[in-house]
C-alpha cells in the first residue's frame, strides 16, 4: 500500500507526507515529502546564523555549540574508533582530548562530547589552518571515507530526523521527516534562528532525497530509498512547496 498522508504539523506548517508497507516486517514507512523534495541545503559557513540565543554568525558554530549527544554505546564507539585516526593537522583541540577526553556525562546521564570554549570539542574555529568545521568531518574526508561513518549520529542526521512508534499490536510506525526546533526539547524555543526556517537555506540545486541520498540509505535501506524515490517522483504530481519557501513568497508580494 502506498500514498499521500494528511499532514501531521500545524493548521500554518502544513506537509505532504507518502507512505507504504514494508514488504519483510509489520512496519509502515511514512516521509515527510514536503521536506524531501524541497531543495533545503545546509548553509553553514554560507550565512548561518547557529543556535544561540542572539545571531551568531560571525563564530561560524552552526548546530555545534551546545556538543552532540550520543544515542547509545554504539554511537560512542564510532566516534571512539574514529578519534584514533584524527591528526592533530585535523583539529584544533586535539591535545585537549588526548589529554582530557573528549566525552563527557549529560545532565540527562547519557553522553555527549566535550566543550571547549563553549562549543563542541571537535569544532574548529575560525583560523585554524587545518579548516573550520567539524574535525571528524575533515579527518574523514582526507581519509578518502564519508563522514556519516565517523560523526555521531544527530551530527550527520540534522535536519533530517527518523522516529519509531509501536502500537499494542507491535506493529511499527517509521517516520522520516524534518528536524524542527521542538526536537530539541525546551531548549529549541530559544534559538534565535533554526536552518529549515530560513528561505535562503532552500536555494539547493537538488532536492533533500537526491542530495542526501547517502543519510537517507543509512536510515532507511537501499531497498525502502529506491520505494521512496519511486513516489516522490510518480508524474502528475506537483509537489506542496515547504512552508518557509511559501512564506517567503508570500512576503515579496
Amino acid at each position: 500500500m502506498a500514498g499521500v498522508g494528511a499532514p501531521t504539523d500545524t493548521h500554518d506548517d502544513p506537509h505532504e507526507w507518502v507512505s507504504f508497507e514494508d514488504p519483510e516486517e509489520a512496519r509502515t514507512w511514512m516521509f515527510d515529502a514536503t521536506f524531501l523534495r524541497s531543495h533545503y541545503r545546509c548553509i553553514w559557513g554560507e550565512g548561518c546564523q547557529g543556535v544561540l540565543d542572539g545571531p551568531a554568525e560571525h563564530l561560524n558554530q552552526g548546530c555545534c555549540s551546545y556538543g552532540a549527544h550520543f544515542v547509545d554505546d554504539d554511537d560512542v564507539q564510532t566516534v571512539v574508533r574514529a578519534f584514533v585516526r584524527v591528526r592533530p593537522e585535523h583539529m584544533q583541540f586535539h591535545r585537549k582530548a588526548v589529554r582530557g577526553g573528549f566525552l563527557r556525562p549529560a545532565d540527562d546521564g547519557s553522553t555527549m562530547t566535550r566543550l571547549v570554549d563553549d562549543a563542541c570539542i571537535f569544532l574548529n574555529r575560525p583560523g585554524f589552518p587545518g579548516g573550520e568545521g567539524c574535525a571528524l568531518h575533515i579527518a574523514a574526508v582526507a581519509a578518502g571515507e564519508r563522514p556519516l561513518d565517523w560523526k555521531p549520529n544527530v551530527c550527520w542526521q540534522v535536519p533530517i530526523r527518523l522516529e519509531h512508534t509501536t502500537d499494542d499490536h507491535g506493529h511499527v510506525t517509521s517516520r522520516l521527516r524534518e528536524w524542527k526546533r521542538r526536537d530539541w526539547g525546551p531548549g529549541g524555543d530559544d534559538f534565535h534562528w533554526w536552518c529549515t526556517e530560513a528561505p535562503e537555506a532552500f536555494r539547493a540545486s537538488e532536492p533533500v532525497y537526491v542530495s542526501a541520498r547517502d543519510e537517507i540509505v543509512e536510515l532507511i535501506g537501499a531497498g525502502n530509498y529506491s520505494r521512496l524515490v519511486e513516489l516522490l517522483e510518480r508524474p502528475g504530481w506537483t509537489p506542496l512547496p515547504h512552508p518557509t519557501v511559501r512564506s517567503a513568497a508570500r512576503s515579496a508580494r
